[in-house]
């Protein structure tokens, strides 16, 4: 496995500016094809709230990794949510921000175990 290949299953969270809302965790999906990033992202983004749903697309370079979030409903944001993150040495962590257009950005934090991904990649590899 390519020591940053992000393919495999991540947990994480986002936190909003000033503390404004309680940060959100999520699930993220990924499928790393020679640098090109998609996905897809799971979150309840309020507490007893529905699970929301969004893709993600994006490329990564070295240790930086960027993507676009989009929710499938539209809802709770109907303009797309940029991630930018940098690669741990091991390819189980991203951190970076998010910012939608106007004035809201965040932090987020992603990890991942090397199992679920070396797994993930298997399955790919008995498909193809």
């Amino acid at each position: 496995m390519d020591a940053q290949n992000l393919t495999g299953v991540w947990s994480g969270f986002y936190s909003y500016p000033l503390g404004l809302r309680p940060s959100v965790s999520f699930i993220a999906t990924l499928i790393d094809s020679g640098g090109a990033i998609s996905g897809t992202v799971h979150e309840q983004w309020s507490a007893g709230g529905p699970m929301l749903f969004a893709s993600a697309q994006g490329s990564r370079s070295g240790a930086a990794v960027q993507f676009v979030k989009a929710y499938e409903s539209g809802k709770p944001h109907r303009r797309p949510i940029f991630y930018e993150g940098q690669i741990d040495a091991e390819a189980t962590e991203i951190e970076g921000r998010w910012r939608i257009s106007g004035n809201w950005s965040g932090k987020f934090l992603m990890k991942r175990s090397r199992a679920p991904a070396e797994a993930v990649e298997r399955e790919i590899e008995a498909v193809v």
